[in-house]
């Protein structure tokens, strides 16, 4: 088994009209023994910039401290919140630096830039990005949510749309992976808001 399948884990983010959504399973486990079902794995860096973080659940946490402290530093400096591009340049950069002992993690990048464009990227773990006009997917899972979200996805949804596609997405896709599922968590962000929603899943 991976190092990355360790705990197990599904994140997607996926693009709308002027928003966004991002969504993760909620399942922490040890290979196929389950230990919690409320793990986080979608991050908030600020109101229109969120992260997910898929694979090892320890470099996850620890490589989210550092992105937080590194956009803390940013603000103080600039006066204002760090660009989706930016994160990601930034995200990529902290992974290559450790590239001969890399964070076993992959990031979704999602967030709104200035003009309310919708940005997703998502990164291996020493960092080469893969930009996305559509949706990105990481985790255990990401081969059936590559399927799910082929199917389903169409271009500018609306908010309510769009959460009813990933949440389809997410929970069917979980379901053809036994490292991920119990549940999802899912974000939608519009420029005006920010709605959190948890999904029940299937519980085995």
């Amino acid at each position: 088994m991976s190092i990355f399948e360790y705990n197990g884990s599904a994140v997607v983010a996926m693009v709308g009209k002027n928003c966004f959504a991002i969504a993760s399973d909620r399942r922490f486990g040890v290979q196929l023994q389950t230990i919690a079902t409320d793990f986080q794995k979608i991050y908030r860096i600020h109101d229109k910039l969120f992260l997910g973080l898929s694979g090892l659940g320890t470099d996850a946490q620890t490589l989210y401290q550092r992105l937080v402290y590194q956009h803390k530093l940013y603000q103080l400096r600039e006066e204002r919140d760090m660009k989706p591009e930016t994160f990601a340049s930034l995200v990529s950069a902290r992974l290559y630096e450790k590239r001969f002992g890399p964070y076993f993690c992959q990031p979704v990048i999602a967030g709104l830039s200035d003009e309310d464009k919708p940005f997703i990227c998502t990164m291996d773990c020493i960092g080469a990005k893969e930009l996305a006009k559509d949706f990105v997917v990481s985790g255990t899972a990401s081969e059936s949510l590559y399927g799910a979200c082929e199917a389903m996805f169409k271009p500018d949804m609306e908010p309510e749309e769009l959460f009813e596609t990933i949440s389809q997405a997410l929970l069917s896709s979980v379901d053809r992976d036994c490292l991920s599922g119990w549940g999802g968590h899912v974000y939608v962000v519009t420029p005006t808001e920010v709605k959190e929603r948890i999904l029940k899943g299937r519980m085995d």
